[in-house]
Protein backbone atom coordinates (compact mmCIF):
# COMPACT_ATOMS: atom_id res chain seq x y z
CA UNK A 1 0.00 0.00 0.00
CA UNK A 2 1.47 3.33 -1.06
CA UNK A 3 0.40 6.95 -1.17
CA UNK A 4 0.07 6.80 -4.97
CA UNK A 5 -3.66 5.89 -5.05
CA UNK A 6 -4.36 8.75 -2.61
CA UNK A 7 -2.32 11.23 -4.63
CA UNK A 8 -3.96 10.15 -7.87
CA UNK A 9 -7.50 10.19 -6.46
CA UNK A 10 -9.82 12.19 -8.69
CA UNK A 11 -12.62 14.26 -7.27
CA UNK A 12 -14.95 13.27 -10.12
CA UNK A 13 -17.26 10.40 -9.28
CA UNK A 14 -15.91 7.09 -10.59
CA UNK A 15 -17.99 3.90 -10.45
CA UNK A 16 -16.49 0.46 -10.89
CA UNK A 17 -18.03 -2.94 -10.13
CA UNK A 18 -17.30 -3.97 -6.54
CA UNK A 19 -16.10 -7.49 -5.77
CA UNK A 20 -18.87 -7.97 -3.19
CA UNK A 21 -21.47 -7.52 -5.93
CA UNK A 22 -20.01 -10.12 -8.28
CA UNK A 23 -21.94 -13.38 -8.86
CA UNK A 24 -20.30 -16.62 -7.79
CA UNK A 25 -18.60 -15.14 -4.74
CA UNK A 26 -17.30 -17.95 -2.53
CA UNK A 27 -19.33 -18.23 0.70
CA UNK A 28 -16.25 -18.14 2.93
CA UNK A 29 -14.99 -14.98 1.20
CA UNK A 30 -18.42 -13.41 1.46
CA UNK A 31 -18.62 -14.08 5.19
CA UNK A 32 -15.09 -12.75 5.75
CA UNK A 33 -16.04 -9.57 3.92
CA UNK A 34 -19.28 -9.18 5.92
CA UNK A 35 -17.31 -9.57 9.13
CA UNK A 36 -14.86 -6.88 8.06
CA UNK A 37 -17.66 -4.51 7.08
CA UNK A 38 -19.30 -5.14 10.44
CA UNK A 39 -16.15 -4.02 12.26
CA UNK A 40 -15.92 -0.94 10.05
CA UNK A 41 -19.55 -0.02 10.76
CA UNK A 42 -18.98 -0.37 14.50
CA UNK A 43 -15.98 1.96 14.36
CA UNK A 44 -17.93 4.35 12.13
CA UNK A 45 -20.73 4.43 14.73
CA UNK A 46 -23.47 3.99 12.16
CA UNK A 47 -25.88 2.73 14.81
CA UNK A 48 -25.17 5.75 16.99
CA UNK A 49 -25.95 8.08 14.09
CA UNK A 50 -29.19 6.38 13.03
CA UNK A 51 -30.51 5.75 16.53
CA UNK A 52 -31.36 9.30 17.82
CA UNK A 53 -34.09 10.11 15.25
CA UNK A 54 -35.51 6.60 15.69
CA UNK A 55 -35.48 6.97 19.46
CA UNK A 56 -37.29 10.32 19.24
CA UNK A 57 -40.12 8.73 17.27
CA UNK A 58 -40.23 5.70 19.57
CA UNK A 59 -40.67 7.93 22.62
CA UNK A 60 -43.76 9.46 21.03
CA UNK A 61 -45.42 6.05 20.95
CA UNK A 62 -48.01 5.43 23.65
CA UNK A 63 -47.96 2.32 25.82
CA UNK A 64 -50.94 0.90 23.92
CA UNK A 65 -49.68 1.89 20.49
CA UNK A 66 -48.21 -0.67 18.10
CA UNK A 67 -44.39 -0.80 17.95
CA UNK A 68 -42.42 1.65 15.87
CA UNK A 69 -41.41 -0.39 12.82
CA UNK A 70 -38.01 0.11 11.15
CA UNK A 71 -36.67 -1.56 8.00
CA UNK A 72 -33.00 -1.45 7.01
CA UNK A 73 -32.62 -1.82 3.23
CA UNK A 74 -29.59 -3.57 1.71
CA UNK A 75 -28.65 -4.62 5.22
CA UNK A 76 -25.67 -6.82 4.29
CA UNK A 77 -24.48 -8.65 7.40
CA UNK A 78 -27.22 -7.09 9.51
CA UNK A 79 -24.96 -5.31 11.98
CA UNK A 80 -26.90 -2.04 11.75
CA UNK A 81 -30.37 -3.40 12.61
CA UNK A 82 -28.84 -5.62 15.29
CA UNK A 83 -27.20 -2.57 16.88
CA UNK A 84 -30.44 -0.59 16.67
CA UNK A 85 -32.40 -3.46 18.24
CA UNK A 86 -29.88 -3.67 21.08
CA UNK A 87 -30.29 0.05 21.76
CA UNK A 88 -34.07 -0.19 21.72
CA UNK A 89 -34.00 -3.10 24.17
CA UNK A 90 -31.57 -1.28 26.46
CA UNK A 91 -33.90 1.75 26.53
CA UNK A 92 -37.01 -0.36 26.99
CA UNK A 93 -38.59 1.12 23.87
CA UNK A 94 -41.19 -0.64 21.76
CA UNK A 95 -39.34 -0.81 18.44
CA UNK A 96 -39.53 -3.59 15.87
CA UNK A 97 -36.53 -3.69 13.53
CA UNK A 98 -36.17 -5.77 10.36
CA UNK A 99 -33.52 -5.96 7.66
CA UNK A 100 -33.59 -6.99 4.01
CA UNK A 101 -31.02 -7.66 1.31
CA UNK A 102 -30.91 -9.03 -2.21
CA UNK A 103 -28.39 -11.70 -1.12
CA UNK A 104 -29.86 -14.78 0.56
CA UNK A 105 -26.39 -15.64 1.84
CA UNK A 106 -26.08 -12.26 3.55
CA UNK A 107 -29.55 -12.71 5.06
CA UNK A 108 -28.64 -16.15 6.43
CA UNK A 109 -25.47 -14.70 7.95
CA UNK A 110 -27.36 -11.75 9.47
CA UNK A 111 -30.03 -14.00 11.01
CA UNK A 112 -27.34 -16.22 12.50
CA UNK A 113 -25.62 -13.20 14.04
CA UNK A 114 -28.88 -11.94 15.56
CA UNK A 115 -29.78 -15.37 16.93
CA UNK A 116 -26.31 -15.89 18.39
CA UNK A 117 -26.66 -12.62 20.33
CA UNK A 118 -30.24 -13.24 21.37
CA UNK A 119 -31.45 -10.18 19.46
CA UNK A 120 -34.94 -10.16 17.96
CA UNK A 121 -34.48 -8.94 14.39
CA UNK A 122 -36.19 -10.42 11.35
CA UNK A 123 -34.27 -10.59 8.08
CA UNK A 124 -35.69 -11.35 4.66
CA UNK A 125 -34.63 -11.32 1.00
CA UNK A 126 -35.70 -8.27 -1.02
CA UNK A 127 -34.29 -6.45 -4.03
CA UNK A 128 -34.63 -2.84 -2.89
CA UNK A 129 -34.23 -1.54 -6.44
CA UNK A 130 -36.68 -3.79 -8.25
CA UNK A 131 -39.22 -5.09 -5.74
CA UNK A 132 -42.05 -3.08 -4.19
CA UNK A 133 -40.90 -1.62 -0.89
CA UNK A 134 -43.12 -2.54 2.08
CA UNK A 135 -45.39 0.35 3.04
CA UNK A 136 -46.08 -0.73 6.63
CA UNK A 137 -42.85 0.56 8.17
CA UNK A 138 -42.59 3.86 10.03
CA UNK A 139 -38.90 4.26 9.19
CA UNK A 140 -36.97 3.14 6.12
CA UNK A 141 -33.20 3.43 6.31
CA UNK A 142 -30.13 2.27 4.45
CA UNK A 143 -26.41 2.50 5.04
CA UNK A 144 -23.59 2.27 2.51
CA UNK A 145 -25.96 1.49 -0.34
CA UNK A 146 -26.46 4.78 -2.17
CA UNK A 147 -22.91 4.89 -3.56
CA UNK A 148 -23.51 1.61 -5.38
CA UNK A 149 -26.09 3.29 -7.60
CA UNK A 150 -26.07 5.50 -10.64
CA UNK A 151 -27.89 8.79 -10.33
CA UNK A 152 -31.08 7.52 -11.94
CA UNK A 153 -31.33 4.52 -9.60
CA UNK A 154 -30.34 6.63 -6.58
CA UNK A 155 -33.13 9.12 -7.29
CA UNK A 156 -35.61 6.30 -7.85
CA UNK A 157 -34.61 4.62 -4.58
CA UNK A 158 -34.99 7.82 -2.57
CA UNK A 159 -38.36 8.52 -4.15
CA UNK A 160 -39.60 5.00 -3.45
CA UNK A 161 -38.35 5.11 0.14
CA UNK A 162 -40.21 8.38 0.70
CA UNK A 163 -43.40 6.95 -0.83
CA UNK A 164 -43.24 3.78 1.29
CA UNK A 165 -42.12 5.15 4.67
CA UNK A 166 -44.89 6.19 7.03
CA UNK A 167 -42.81 8.72 8.96
CA UNK A 168 -39.07 8.92 8.29
CA UNK A 169 -36.32 8.17 5.75
CA UNK A 170 -32.67 7.87 6.84
CA UNK A 171 -29.80 7.36 4.37
CA UNK A 172 -26.23 7.06 5.63
CA UNK A 173 -23.31 6.91 3.22
CA UNK A 174 -19.74 7.81 2.39
CA UNK A 175 -18.46 11.26 1.47
CA UNK A 176 -16.35 11.36 -1.68
CA UNK A 177 -13.13 13.24 -0.92
CA UNK A 178 -9.42 12.58 -0.52
CA UNK A 179 -9.58 12.17 3.27
CA UNK A 180 -12.32 9.59 2.93
CA UNK A 181 -10.32 7.75 0.31
CA UNK A 182 -7.23 7.69 2.52
CA UNK A 183 -9.25 6.47 5.51
CA UNK A 184 -10.77 3.69 3.42
CA UNK A 185 -7.39 2.74 2.00
CA UNK A 186 -5.79 2.38 5.43
CA UNK A 187 -8.76 1.44 7.61
CA UNK A 188 -9.95 -1.44 5.45
CA UNK A 189 -6.51 -3.07 5.69
CA UNK A 190 -6.32 -2.56 9.45
CA UNK A 191 -9.85 -3.75 10.25
CA UNK A 192 -10.20 -6.68 7.85
CA UNK A 193 -8.15 -9.45 6.30
CA UNK A 194 -10.62 -9.70 3.43
CA UNK A 195 -9.25 -8.90 -0.01
CA UNK A 196 -12.78 -7.92 -1.01
CA UNK A 197 -12.90 -5.25 1.70
CA UNK A 198 -9.41 -4.02 0.80
CA UNK A 199 -10.48 -3.46 -2.81
CA UNK A 200 -14.09 -2.41 -2.33
CA UNK A 201 -13.44 0.16 0.42
CA UNK A 202 -11.52 2.69 -1.70
CA UNK A 203 -13.66 1.80 -4.72
CA UNK A 204 -16.76 2.74 -2.70
CA UNK A 205 -15.36 6.16 -1.78
CA UNK A 206 -14.55 6.90 -5.42
CA UNK A 207 -18.16 5.99 -6.31
CA UNK A 208 -19.70 7.98 -3.45
CA UNK A 209 -21.51 11.31 -3.67
CA UNK A 210 -20.46 14.60 -2.15
CA UNK A 211 -22.89 16.12 0.38
CA UNK A 212 -24.10 18.67 -2.18
CA UNK A 213 -24.66 15.94 -4.75
CA UNK A 214 -26.59 13.85 -2.21
CA UNK A 215 -28.86 16.78 -1.33
CA UNK A 216 -29.44 17.41 -5.02
CA UNK A 217 -30.44 13.78 -5.51
CA UNK A 218 -32.93 14.04 -2.64
CA UNK A 219 -34.41 17.23 -4.08
CA UNK A 220 -34.74 15.67 -7.55
CA UNK A 221 -36.43 12.68 -5.91
CA UNK A 222 -39.04 15.00 -4.43
CA UNK A 223 -37.80 14.86 -0.83
CA UNK A 224 -38.25 18.53 -0.07
CA UNK A 225 -36.78 19.69 3.23
CA UNK A 226 -34.17 16.94 3.45
CA UNK A 227 -31.42 17.71 5.96
CA UNK A 228 -27.83 16.50 5.82
CA UNK A 229 -25.35 16.12 8.67
CA UNK A 230 -21.71 15.02 8.49
CA UNK A 231 -20.21 12.48 10.88
CA UNK A 232 -17.11 10.40 11.46
CA UNK A 233 -15.43 9.05 9.40
CA UNK A 234 -16.19 11.13 6.30
CA UNK A 235 -19.83 10.11 6.10
CA UNK A 236 -23.15 11.90 5.82
CA UNK A 237 -26.69 11.23 7.00
CA UNK A 238 -29.69 12.31 4.94
CA UNK A 239 -32.87 12.75 6.99
CA UNK A 240 -36.32 13.31 5.54
CA UNK A 241 -39.58 13.39 7.51
CA UNK A 242 -43.01 12.67 6.09
CA UNK A 243 -44.56 15.35 8.31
Amino acid sequence: MTALPYLSFRMQRSRRPELMDQPGLEPAEHVRALQGLGRINVLSRVGSVLWPPIERLARLQGMNDPPLRVLDLATGGGDTPITLAQRAAAKGLNVEIDGCDISSQAIDYAQEQASARGIRVRFFVLDALRARLPSDYDVLCCSLFLHHLGETDAIALLSRMAAAAQRLVLVDDLVRNRWGYLLALTGCHVLSSSRIVHVDGPTSVAAAFTPNEALSLAERAGLQGTSLTRHWPQRFLLTWSVD
